[in-house]
């Protein structure tokens, strides 16, 4: 294997789809320490330039990368991603003195025993950490209205530097976006790995509730949180997520069964996707044009079908339910006194007003999703996934509130819904819009789903290249 790569393997390396980046280095054609050592660089130089860094993990990322090396070079494969570099989001924990901030200034220095059950199955998978990327402080938890709200500062879009990044994986993004990681993981709870995928123009994966385990991950809401990747391709995020799903007695509500990603065929012999009545239009024009653009090339393998979701509360359910487990998840804060240490102004009294929600509004949140989970079972059964876009709007300047920018909610229904209910969803761009930023569309479909998302957006990846598509700078 080559100890050092070429200034022209150096320059496409982190941009390879990540099926071809690890057959080049089990042929030996790249070196799995001098791919870590060029990741590691680019994150030195570029990171900063993104706020997207937390923790360089060098000593970790070169010797995982030695022993990929060894191991390949033995003829010993663990899997695709065998000696691939990928940074992960700052709440999942890390073993070996490795901080795990959790976005909070006050845990900078937080360091765990073990590492999550995600950075296990990837060292099990031969994949090298490289870093610890940055994040909205507490995964937004404290609603946020305004990019800054993260002690790296705020997440800056590789695509337009006046721009944001999305939140609340912010550093995943713009790692991803700006080729410093060949892939990253995120997780949401309520749009944190969607937003941020739209907003850099990746495509990133929110798998159904209980596939992957968040054993050592902050919790946010234990009954909405969800751990995935970000990538430049949908392949790419099959190939992920194959590694990191299954079932972990760590996380009782992991499910049963592992993930197997592969070929899948539409039931009826053609796609049967649902366009939400009104979501193809928005006050960014450019948002709509490449939606429906999309929607062409989608067209000789899918029939489509306009309806409306049935009018419920959906927003309101889910965040009663994300804000009164918060509550509790970040009880700490106000014993402590440290909610005064949040960045953003804005959220420091979160933690407090959070404490009165009743646990009657609780209660109720709960049977309605109950419902909801039978109604809209019944509503989507007509169909394969629906399709939208994922944001109505590009990403927002860095110095202009959410509320001003996205109006009262920044989240689509289908957003919400899609959190609420457990659906996966996957996101891909589809162009670019106002300011030269990106645009994107989502597949949302039904629990155990993924395979079907994904074959979807392999069929429009191969007849697009838009997830192809470079910053400029970078």
């Amino acid at each position: 294997m080559n100890g050092t790569l070429s200034d022209a393997s150096a320059a496409e390396a982190c941009w390879l789809p990540l099926r071809e980046l690890g057959r080049r280095l089990r042929q030996g054609e790249l070196s799995p320490v001098a791919l870590a050592e060029h990741c590691l660089q680019r994150l030195e130089r570029l990171g900063p330039r993104y706020n997207a860094v937390v923790t360089l993990t060098r000593e970790r990322a070169l010797a995982e990368a030695r022993r990929a090396e060894a191991e390949l070079r033995a003829g010993r494969v663990r899997g695709p991603l065998h000696g691939i570099p990928y940074g992960a989001k700052d709440l999942l924990a890390t073993a070996g003195g490795i901080p795990t901030s959790w976005g909070f200034a006050p845990l900078k220095a937080q360091t765990f025993a073990a590492d999550a059950a995600v950075i296990e199955r990837l060292q099990a998978a031969g994949a090298v950490l490289v870093a610890k990327l940055a994040m909205v402080e507490l995964a937004g938890g404290m609603r946020y209205n305004q990019p800054n709200a993260s002690f790296t500062g705020p997440g800056i879009n590789p695509w337009n530097t006046g721009a944001w990044t999305g939140g609340s994986s912010s550093g995943s993004g713009a790692a991803v976006a700006a080729g410093l990681v060949p892939f990253a993981i995120g997780t949401e709870t309520h749009g944190s790995i969607t937003g941020p995928s739209a907003m850099c123009g990746v495509s990133g994966l929110r798998p159904g509730f209980g596939l992957v385990s968040r054993r050592g991950a902050m919790a946010l809401s234990w009954t909405l949180d969800k751990i995935g990747p970000l990538c430049h391709g949908a392949d790419d995020c099959g190939l992920v997520l194959e590694a990191i799903a299954g079932p972990d007695a760590g996380d009782p509500a992991t499910l049963p069964m592992p993930f197997r990603d592969g070929p899948a065929q539409p039931p009826a012999g053609r796609w049967r996707l649902c366009l939400l009545a009104g979501e193809a239009e928005s006050d960014q024009p450019a948002v709509g044009e490449n939606f429906r653009a999309a929607l062409e090339v989608l067209r000789p393998v899918a029939d489509f079908t306009e309806r409306a979701l049935p009018p419920n509360p959906y927003h309101e359910t889910v965040m009663t339910i994300l804000l009164a487990e918060a509550a509790s998840a970040f009880a700490h804060l106000t014993e402590t006194g440290q909610a005064a240490a949040l960045t953003a102004p804005e959220t420091r009294a979160t933690p407090y007003a959070l404490q009165s929600i009743p646990a009657a509004a609780y209660v109720t949140a709960l049977r309605i999703r109950r419902r909801l989970h039978r109604e809209l079972a019944a509503w989507l059964a007509p169909f394969d996934a629906v399709v939208t876009p994922t944001l109505k709007k590009v990403a927002p300047p860095l110095d202009v509130p959410f509320s001003d920018y996205f109006g009262a909610h920044r989240r689509l229904a289908i957003t919400s819904l899609g959190n609420l209910l457990g659906w996966p969803c996957v996101v891909l761009p589809t162009g670019f819009g106002e300011r030269g930023l990106p645009t994107s569309m989502q597949f949302v479909g039904r629990p155990g789903s993924e395979r079907a998302l994904l074959a979807l957006a392999r069929h429009y990846q191969q007849h697009t290249d838009w997830h192809t598509r470079r910053p400029p700078g970078v």
